[in-house]
């Protein structure tokens, strides 16, 4: 363990969570520029997705490889190099005219994901016990923190200055947050060493990329095209070979003897399930907010004031955390689960319901905003209590990883649901009100689902041993066992 000074404590959680916003931030920076890029960069819009495409592709290769660097060779020093890459990537951003670099950019962004993760096991290598379900909350939470404060912020900023402000912003953000990790977080001394599986980052990187790719370009090229199917097909060989690799293997990326534990395995699922329950709200509620009034249930709003609708819910997050973690520390992190997925489930459930104000749509937001703060907390929590400390920040990263894949599914299938319930309103297609329900009534099945697989996950050993031996205590006290001081 290192020996950071304990005075530290309370600045490195922070700090982390600071860089867990700060990288978070960039997946809802460019949402409000999304209609608008095709003008200004003089490119087609099947060209411009690509600007979001391309940070999904970088963050889901990058996260489960930046994990097993960070335990092989420090995982602030790969901290500090994400960092760099956000940095770096919103720099070109900001200084782009153009489409290549624009999308090269984002990439550059994307690479930043595995800073969540890393954060993670840093605080479990260096906080005390006491203190460590309360930061992994905060620093899980920070996800979605600042993914909702991203949208009013980038919002306001787009309407009141040049576009290319957004990225330099990002970039200075970057920057700060660079200096503190510098200056206030400590290298761990947790390493595994030895070295890194470039074969295995090969297959997960070309099974990671193909899956996602045919998932969030199937629409557009259909699900039944050539190139979705190949894509598909490409995904399952690169997978199925990179599986077989990683169990033959001395130093695989990814430990696949531990992912397959029930502890491990059964909260991956559930993360994953969760993850597209969760992205619903946030493919949901803005358009409703946005649609307009005419339709007979769009409410109108501009951008800022949608973004400024879900603000709120990444606040509620952070302020689950911390509860998260003390029902984590009473109960367990299953129940913390379970218990977050079925808030989830309910906020949805209502939000199928109450869909005709802004203030029920806020109602709706803290809802499944609390239920994903308590899950988020309760996520790494059973993942470290299930793998060794030397693993740490492979296995948060495969669980970010997991919660990912779960996102991008649900945006596939709302994609479709929505563009399939449609209306026609002044020569135009939208969505329908009963295609924003079934969206909003899937989540809620989704989180049902996450709920169902969690109840299976099995108490980790440490909680079993500390059970049995107050069991054993009490069955000593109550056969008549005194224990006496003497003097």
């Amino acid at each position: 363990m290192s020996a950071a000074p304990s005075v530290r404590t309370g600045t490195v959680v922070p700090v982390l969570a600071s860089a867990g916003i700060t990288v978070a931030l960039m997946q809802t920076l460019v949402i409000p520029l999304v209609p608008e890029l095709p003008r200004l960069l003089n490119a087609s819009a099947a060209g411009t997705a690509w600007a979001i495409t391309a940070t999904l592709l970088a963050a889901a290769v990058a996260t489960p490889i930046m994990g097993r660097l960070g335990d092989m060779y420090g995982k602030r020093r790969m901290l500090l190099i994400s960092i760099g890459m956000l940095i770096a990537g919103s720099i070109v951003a900001a200084l782009s005219s153009s489409l290549v670099p624009m999308i090269a950019g984002r990439a550059l962004q994307g690479l930043a994901a595995g800073v969540i993760p890393l954060g993670i096991s840093i605080m479990r290598d260096e906080l005390p016990a006491e203190k460590l379900g309360t930061a992994t909350a905060q620093m899980s939470a920070s996800l979605g923190v600042g993914g909702a404060l991203g949208l009013p912020t980038a919002a306001l900023l787009a309407e009141n200055f040049n576009w290319h402000t957004l990225f330099w912003l990002s970039a200075a953000l970057g920057a700060i947050v660079f200096v503190l990790v510098l200056r206030f977080v400590p290298e761990s001394a947790v390493r595994s060493g030895g070295r890194f599986d470039v074969p295995g980052g090969l297959g997960l990187s070309i099974g990671l990329i193909s899956l996602l790719l045919a998932i969030s370009q199937g629409a557009d090229w259909g699900w039944t095209g050539g190139r979705t199917l190949g894509l598909f097909a490409l995904a399952v060989v690169a997978l199925l070979t990179w599986g077989w690799w990683e169990r033959r293997t001395s130093e695989p990326l990814v430990d696949l003897r531990t992912t397959v534990r029930p502890q491990v395995l059964l909260t991956n699922l559930a993360s994953m399930v969760f993850g597209f329950a969760m992205f619903a709200m946030s493919l949901v509620l803005p358009q409703l907010l946005q649609m307009p009034k005419a339709t007979g249930f769009g409410l109108g709003q501009s951008m800022l004031a949608s973004g400024l609708v879900m603000g709120p819910s990444g606040l509620i997050m952070l302020v689950a955390a911390p509860f998260s973690a003390k029902i984590s520390k009473t109960r367990g992190p299953k129940v913390t689960l379970m218990l977050g997925a079925l808030v989830v489930a309910a906020g949805y459930g209502v939000g199928s319901v109450l869909m005709s104000s802004v203030w029920q749509l806020v109602l709706v937001s803290l809802l499944i905003g609390a239920g994903i703060g308590l899950a988020y907390g309760a996520m790494p929590a059973l993942i470290m209590s299930a793998v060794p400390v030397s693993e740490t920040a492979a296995a948060n990263s495969f669980n970010t990883l997991m919660r990912s894949i779960g996102t991008s599914v649900s945006s596939a299938v709302a994609g479709v649901i929505l563009a399939n319930l449609t209306i026609s309103l002044g020569g135009y297609t939208l969505p329908s009100q009963s295609g924003f329900r079934v969206v909003l009534l899937i989540g809620a099945g989704a989180a049902l689902t996450a709920l169902a697989i969690a109840s299976f996950i099995p108490r980790s050993p440490s909680q079993v041993s500390a059970e049995e031996g107050e069991g054993a205590l009490e069955e000593e006290l109550g056969g008549g066992l005194v224990v006496t001081r003497e003097g």
